[in-house]
């Protein structure tokens, strides 16, 4: 057999090895980086080397129908992203222009793609430099890419990469940091040729309005609240090539929280991409912010006890009960009382017993002489001695 013949026995195989299909299957980080990509916002995906960062992004512009352009950060100058000096016929009068390099000039042609910067962490500081105005302002040169064009970034930690660079804060504060992780069932499932399919979220159209209310209700309310959080770059040089928050981040936590909830995303998910853009403490912050805000109101639930949804989550349970009693002492009435009762029978019934026993004690102390004790505190007796706690605050008030 000739030589080419056999190389191309070997290109058959080389092809069925590579030949993979894709599945729909639950995968939290790729939903992620898919909801931030539809948001247009840049993505930085930190990992290990051989993570499987490259591949994702090879994976995610096939399933986007988008032409992947893939540029090496740490290969080129400053000069390839700012562009390079163009001498024209007058440069008195016309100047000289900035010829932008052809990769980016194909983006313009296409007017779509992924753009994929990769091993960003191992460009020296000029090249962090010369990326700000392409991620921020989307320019190279003269040229803009079109809005059909999204940038996903990749980056090994310092401690694992080849001569690395901490991330200027400028640029770091410029993307949403999604942690790669690999996840032992996707690989194993993946070489045997199945990944997990990667696609944009679904957004309802019918909920935009509503959504971008409640992201900036949600963001503005907490921001209100919080002030220190409003720009807060961290101390370390570590940590300031995070995620970090400052109004820009804090923006692209507010377009986030709108695509999720017009898209539905899982409460993991959202919690991945608000870390991802402010930090760990700040985006945990906010998401517990977020969770009050969908919190039944007290004096709903004091209106029609009888009728009350009550949340599953037992720290939302809790922060619920303690709100219904907290309104019964700012309006102390024999009718909000009972009825306060009659809420936390239905928590005993519908939940864990154990969340009743403080607001029951709480609520059992603002029982005023002539109030009788209600029915409904017998129904509580297994859980707690509700009764004779009440009895004995009534004793002390007279």
């Amino acid at each position: 057999m000739l030589t080419s013949a056999r190389l191309d026995v070997a290109n058959d195989l080389l092809g069925l090895l590579r030949d993979s299909g894709t599945e729909p299957r639950p995968d939290t980080q790729l939903e992620a980086l898919t909801l931030a990509v539809a948001a247009d916002l840049p993505v930085l995906l930190w990992g290990e080397p051989g993570i499987g960062k490259t591949a994702a992004l090879g994976q995610l512009a096939e399933a986007l129908d988008l032409p992947l352009t893939t540029v090496i950060a740490s290969v080129h100058e400053p000069s390839d992203f700012s562009g390079l000096p163009v001498i024209g016929d007058d440069p008195a009068v016309q100047g000289v222009p900035m010829a932008p390099p052809d990769w980016a000039v194909r983006l313009v042609r296409a007017g779509r793609g992924l753009l994929f910067l990769d091993e960003l962490s191992t460009a020296p500081p000029a090249v962090q430099a010369a990326l700000l105005r392409v991620v921020l302002e989307r320019r190279i040169g003269t040229l803009r890419l079109p809005p059909g064009v999204r940038i996903v970034a990749a980056a090994n930690p310092r401690s694992s990469a080849a001569d690395g660079w901490e991330l200027s804060p400028p640029l770091a504060n410029r993307f949403v940091h999604l942690q790669w992780v690999h996840d032992h069932d996707v690989v194993v499932r993946g070489l045997g040729g199945t990944w997990p399919r990667a696609s944009l979220p679904r957004l309802d159209p019918a909920l935009l309005p509503d959504a971008v209310a409640y992201a900036r209700r949600a963001v503005c309310g907490f921001l209100a609240a919080r002030p220190a959080l409003v720009h807060q770059l961290p101390t370390s040089e570590t940590r300031r090539g995070g995620p970090w928050p400052s109004p820009r981040s804090w923006e692209m936590a507010l377009f986030l929280v709108a695509f999720a909830t017009a898209a539905g995303t899982s409460r993991e998910v959202l919690s991945l991409l608000v870390r991802a853009t402010v930090g760990d403490g700040p985006g945990l912050e906010l998401l517990a912010a977020l969770d009050r805000m969908d919190l039944p109101d007290p004096e709903t639930l004091l209106a029609d006890p009888g009728n009350a949804v009550l949340p599953e989550r037992g720290d939302l349970r809790q922060a619920v009960l303690d709100g219904v009693v907290e309104a019964v002492r700012k309006r102390p009435e024999r009718s909000r009382w009972e009825a306060a009762w009659v809420v936390l029978v239905k928590a005993m019934e519908t939940g864990a017993p154990d969340l009743v026993v403080v607001p029951a004690g709480d609520l059992a102390a603002l029982r005023r002489e002539d109030w009788d004790v209600p029915a409904a505190i017998d129904r509580l007796t297994g859980a707690i001695s509700v009764s004779r706690r009440a009895d004995r605050e009534g004793v002390r008030a007279a």
